[in-house]
């Protein structure tokens, strides 16, 4: 397909494919005055751990050194390999990476941040503890990634970063962003909670910008249980990004007492404390080996739900671009408006069966902290309330089986004719 328009309800072809366990939580339901507990059959996240992520994290834990050290600076090597970035820095949340980025950028009270209201609330309120001021615009209706145009029209002489969000790990359209950002001066900063193994145009999502923050949260496509990572190829950006995230200081714990080391420091300017432990790198450096075959079970999983469910008259699939390199770090569909049946009686009905199901995303501007700022109101995004409105995100990990997501779209198609 030419250019950066998504495909719908077709699945990802076979030459998308990659080139390179949990407690089963149960749901409350409630019914009346009571409330139900069912065994999740099916739950909507498995985290995936093997004995080598268990050997890993021993290893450090016998080493005698937990915190930042040398576990941090090998996987910040590995990840920068693996996205084409120049440097990396290791955090201990995608929160802390977009925040370290704006900090580092000078981003405060004045300047703008133009972002979506579709997204997880880490993407705005890091621009409001900054001081600056998040600028929304509406998003695509076809994949609810950001819309360019809609950017343009929001650039004033205040603005200084552009924020986009890749939904689900569908790339947005960088080309234009990038267009945009470079005639008007601005930064770039991708907020990549859900792409690492996202390939756009045939480049992986950490080279394509000023600077791109990963997430390794516990239901994330590998993980470190917390953890995240800001991939830039911009030096100045990482070495400030780097003595921010420790304080301000000129010298980390492994620098002062390990070997050779020396136990004077400067703080340098006051920064936060957002480092990432050697335990946890350990399992995001075990889990980064596997990240491929991670991806690849995603997309098998993918085309099982396409195949299912393609031609489900009351439901929008997927939009995804075939050029690109989606890596499936969830499955969104959108009951139709038009269904007897509510979105929240398909999540209802799903529980009761033992299917776990979740939604992404509540606009901003739903929420109580966002809507005291005075800023928005409903109606004022349209294209991300409608998507909202009808969304629900399918179980999607690597464990899922076929069996499994044949069941999952079976009682789909039931619960939407009322069965």
């Amino acid at each position: 397909m030419a250019g950066n328009r998504p495909a719908r309800g077709r699945p990802p072809p076979e030459s998308l494919a990659p080139r390179l366990s949990a407690a089963r939580l149960s749901p409350s339901i409630t019914r009346g005055d009571h409330w139900l507990v069912v065994e999740q059959r099916i739950p909507f996240v498995k985290v995936h751990l093997d004995e080598g992520d268990v050997a890993a994290v021993e290893g450090v834990l016998r080493s005698g050194w937990l915190t930042t050290a040398s576990q941090v600076k090998a996987l910040e090597e590995e990840l920068a390999a693996y996205t084409g970035a120049r440097f990396v820095n290791a955090v201990n949340s995608a929160t802390a990476a977009i925040h370290l980025a704006l900090a580092a950028w000078d981003v405060g009270p004045g300047d703008e941040v133009i972002t979506s209201p579709y997204t997880f609330t880490a993407t705005a309120s890091t621009i409001i503890h900054c001081g600056a001021t998040p600028v929304l615009v509406d998003v695509r209706e076809a994949d609810a990634n950001i819309d360019p145009e809609l950017v343009e029209d929001a650039i004033t002489p205040r603005t200084k970063v552009i924020l986009p969000i890749h939904i689900a790990g569908e790339p947005c359209d960088m080309e234009s962003i990038m267009g945009l950002a470079r005639r008007h001066g601005l930064k770039v900063l991708e907020d990549a909670a859900h792409a690492i193994g996202t390939m756009y145009r045939g480049r992986p999502v950490g080279s394509l910008s000023d600077a791109a923050a990963f997430s390794f949260y516990a239901n994330k496509t590998i993980t470190t249980g917390e953890g995240g990572a800001l991939a830039t190829g911009d030096e100045e950006l990482s070495a400030r990004v780097r003595r921010l995230t420790l304080h301000g200081m000129s010298r980390d714990a492994y620098s002062r007492y390990g070997a050779g080391g020396t136990w004077r420091y400067d703080v340098e300017e006051f920064g936060f404390k957002d480092n990432l432990t050697d335990i946890a790198a350990a399992l995001g450096r075990s889990q980064l080996r596997r990240l491929e075959h991670f991806i690849a079970e995603r997309t098998r999983v993918a085309q099982r739900y396409f195949a299912n469910l393609g031609d489900e008259e009351h439901l929008i699939l997927p939009a995804f671009t075939e050029e690109n390199r989606h890596p499936w770090h969830i499955f969104m569909i959108r009951v139709k408006e038009s269904v007897p049946v509510s979105r929240d009686d398909v999540i209802r009905a799903l529980a009761e069966r033992g299917i776990g199901t979740s939604v992404h995303f509540i606009p901003l501007h739903y929420h109580t902290a966002y809507k005291k700022l005075g800023r928005w109101k409903q109606g004022d995004f349209p294209v991300a309330e409608r998507f909202f409105e009808g969304e629900v995100t399918l179980p999607m990990y690597p464990e899922l089986t076929n069996t499994e997501v044949d069941e999952v779209c079976q009682a789909l198609r039931e619960i939407l004719r009322g069965r």
